[in-house]
């Protein structure tokens, strides 16, 4: 099965990707480890991709795409994958349609996870990090026994930047403007599927089996 996972930060696409990828068998992809796995094999775009991250350039799209086409001929996607982070434009969107029809392939599903903004908030900016020893809580999720203080070397617990409201905010912002052109496009081709992400990690597992059924 080929799926694409779009959602906000802070939506739970991780846990979930982890889950669906042991769940059907298939590699789970982010862009980040294409990027990885790309520039280390120093594959033809991996090395053009890395030109572009080595001087913090953003890589255009040609490149993106081109490595996402080397990972997705390699041997542990015959049966299918899972992609998280791409495509993220409408003409990512149409290069991935046009290198799997190459392949004799396409997507089967587009499994979007949705939160509202307030409740991303909550989640995001909920996070703090032991400036000691690195340790990650999560004031709601995942509490220390003490609001400021590490329960494993009793270090300060801190907020980090990328973490207050205003940053967060900011990066839902980005999402929504990237992302609501595709999900329509996705949604006019009946390959989306919405998931509500407010709910209990395991709700949500449970809805997205019930949809990979489909």
């Amino acid at each position: 099965m080929n799926l694409v996972l779009l959602g906000p930060p802070g939506a739970g696409k991780g846990t979930q990707a982890i889950r669906i990828s042991k769940h059907l068998g298939i590699p789970h992809i982010s862009t980040g480890d294409m990027f990885r796995r790309a520039t280390a094999a120093k594959t033809e775009m991996g090395e053009k991709a890395s030109q572009y991250m080595n001087r913090g350039e953003l890589v255009p799209d040609e490149i993106v795409i081109g490595v996402v086409n080397e990972r997705l001929q390699e041997g542990d996607c015959a049966s299918g994958f899972l992609l998280d982070g791409f495509p993220r434009t409408i003409a990512q969107a149409e290069a991935l349609e046009k290198a799997l029809a190459r392949g004799n392939k396409k997507l089967d599903q587009v499994l979007d996870i949705e939160v509202g903004e307030e409740e991303l908030v909550r989640r995001l900016t909920g996070r703090r990090t032991c400036r000691s020893c690195g340790k990650i809580y999560h004031l709601v999720f995942d509490p220390p026994k003490a609001p400021t203080t590490c329960d494993v070397c009793s270090g300060d617990l801190v907020q980090r930047e990328d973490d207050g409201e205003e940053t967060v905010r900011n990066r839902l912002r980005v999402y929504q403007e990237q992302t609501y052109k595709l999900i329509d496009y996705y949604r006019k081709r009946d390959l989306l599927s919405v998931i509500d992400g407010k709910q209990e990690v395991e709700t949500v597992f449970t809805d997205i089996e019930e949809l990979l059924r489909v």
